[in-house]
Parts: structure tokens; C-alpha cells; sequence
């Protein structure tokens, strides 16, 4: 999967500022990691809810990715996100999948942890398919 995150790296390079690393990757799913740093944290010394969010938004994209023929694109229209608790950890893991495609739109939801354990965000995305 490094290659993979490099290969994203260097074709988008906001996920390289976050530091988003992919982690697994499969038909209509990923998953990814991204390690606490000080510049990535609010007033409160928890992750921001903006890089929670982001981290939702590309883990939603990639998932859909998987799912395009070639040529075919994606773009988020909408993202609902609901934090449920701090992101004071050293690890945020994202689980992303697909949960219904259709000719163009994609609904996929994902799951913000830390690490696999603690529940910090969940978010429900739809997506356009071009």
C-alpha cells in the first residue's frame, strides 16, 4: 500500500500535508491511518474536526474509486459527519465502503477510530459519478 499512497501523494497533495496513509484497499472499501502531529491539533490538543472530516472525505472518494471503470471520476456533494468523542489519540484509523452505487451517485459511509478501538466520528457521504 505504500505505493499506492505515494502514487495519491503525488497526484493530490493535500492528502501528503495530512499525512494520509493507505492502509488496505479493496473493491468498494478502504481503509487508512493517520498519525497525531502537533499542526493537525485544535485548542483543546485534540485532532481538529476539519482533518477528521477531510480524512472522511478522501477514504469516501478512494472507496468509490475502487469502484469506477476506466475514465470514469468522482466528486463529493455531500458529506454529513457526526462527532462522537475527542480525537486525543496517537492513531486515527478510517474505514471506508461503498454502501450503494448507482448510474450517478454513490452513498458510502465511513468510521473515524482510534486506533481500532474508540468510535470518533462516523460520516455519510454521496458522491457524483462522471
Amino acid at each position: 500500500m505504500d505505493d499506492f499512497t505515494k502514487e495519491l501523494w503525488k497526484k493530490s497533495p493535500f492528502i501528503k500535508l495530512l499525512g494520509l496513509e493507505f492502509e488496505k484497499l479493496e473493491q468498494g472499501r478502504t481503509s487508512t491511518r493517520l498519525e497525531r502531529r502537533e499542526n493537525l491539533l485544535n485548542k483543546h490538543s485534540a485532532v481538529h474536526g476539519g482533518v477528521i472530516y477531510a480524512i472522511a472525505d478522501i477514504s469516501m472518494g478512494v472507496a468509490v474509486y475502487t469502484t469506477l471503470k476506466t475514465g470514469e471520476e468522482t466528486s463529493t456533494i455531500e458529506i454529513k459527519i457526526n462527532y462522537l468523542k475527542p480525537a486525543k489519540c496517537n492513531l486515527l484509523i478510517c474505514e471506508a465502503r461503498v454502501l450503494k452505487k448507482g448510474k450517478n451517485l454513490a452513498v458510502v459511509e465511513a468510521e473515524i477510530r482510534s486506533g481500532e478501538s474508540d468510535l470518533i466520528a462516523k460520516a455519510l457521504g454521496t458522491f457524483m459519478l462522471t
